[in-house]
């Protein structure tokens, strides 16, 4: 399954409307803020049909599972919209994980915890709001919005960068930081808040994998609130800021770049970060530019390949570099 897709969900009293584009979405947010209801909406029309007062509007079915029979339903269908509530402990085993590695469906789901055994994207984890729309109506409308903005306002000069992988990516920031910049390797995702307790005295970046970075934002992003002198840099990935340079047939990757959706399947790539990564390394194969995600090709440190990657990531240049 690949795409973009826009879904209502109503009654009389209650709509829900929003649009989801990557495998794994997660909606979180406190007790009462519509979670459940939209849940228990889709979860009624499911056994009800039209009976249950409810108009569901998508171009994929949406399905509800429960923690009984979640992994018989998701063995019945494909292609399909996936809600999964709070209540089903089973989002944090590393057997829900497998099953919907290769699974041709999306899945929305909704809780409260982090689940670090899913790789999603910190671009989609949404609380619910009332938007204040059709005031004139009894209908209390209700829309996503993204839960975490992480900060471009990088004024002050890094002291450390902190990069989450130990290979190309990291070689590459190592390479361009200035001398007075000390770049460390991470060493993966989950070990970069302890790394970042150990420097509460320095003005620090994260340079991290948006595309997986999920399950990690949000202690993250209370530690940051804490301490403001850690910002954090999240592209989808460092193969993403590469194809973004244009140094590889820049327009038709640019077209993919533009609506990724469109040309990721869920149930080949469980995390746009591997896709990107695959994209790069078909890309360059047999090229001066030929990449290896274990090694960073020398090629990308010339002037010329180096300033077109720089300008990706300009935002955060004048702050690690002289």
């Amino acid at each position: 399954m690949k795409g973009k897709y826009h879904i209502c969900v109503q009654n009389s009293r209650i709509r829900y409307e929003f649009e989801i584009k990557r495998n794994i979405t997660i909606i979180r947010g406190d007790s009462a803020s519509g979670k459940t209801t939209l849940f228990s909406m889709i979860e009624s029309y499911n056994r009800l049909g039209e009976d249950s007062g409810i108009e569901i509007v998508s171009k994929k079915e949406c399905i509800t599972v429960n923690n009984a029979t979640w992994d018989l339903v998701l063995d019945k269908h494909n292609d399909s919209i996936v809600f999964i509530d709070e209540d089903s402990p089973v989002i944090k085993s590393q057997e829900f994980a497998e099953k919907i590695k290769n699974s041709g469906n999306y899945y929305v789901i909704i809780t409260r915890e982090d689940l670090p055994n899913l790789p999603y994207s910190v671009d989609e984890i949404y609380g619910i709001h009332n938007s204040g729309k059709y005031a004139d109506t009894k209908r209390i409308y209700n829309e996503f919005y993204k839960l975490y903005s992480v900060s471009d306002d990088y004024d002050k000069k890094a002291d450390i960068v902190i990069v989450e992988d130990s290979n190309a990516g990291y070689e590459f920031f190592k390479n361009i930081c200035s001398s007075k910049v000390s770049v460390i390797s991470a060493g993966g995702k989950t070990k970069i808040r302890e790394l970042v307790s150990k420097y509460t005295d320095k003005d620090i970046l994260v340079v991290a994998d948006g595309a997986a970075f999920g399950s990690e934002i949000n202690e993250m992003y209370l530690d940051m609130q804490k301490n403001q002198r850690t910002k954090m840099y999240l592209p989808e990935s460092f193969e993403w800021i590469i194809l973004r340079s244009g140094l590889i047939d820049g327009n038709r990757i640019a077209t993919i770049l533009d609506n990724p959706e469109d040309f990721i399947e869920s149930s080949e790539y469980f995390s746009w970060e591997v896709y990107f990564n695959k994209l790069l390394v078909k890309e360059t194969e047999g090229t001066y530019l030929q990449y290896s995600k274990s090694k960073l090709n020398s090629s990308y440190l010339n002037d010329k390949e180096k300033n077109r990657i720089l300008n990706v990531i300009k935002i955060i240049i004048g702050i690690i570099c002289d």
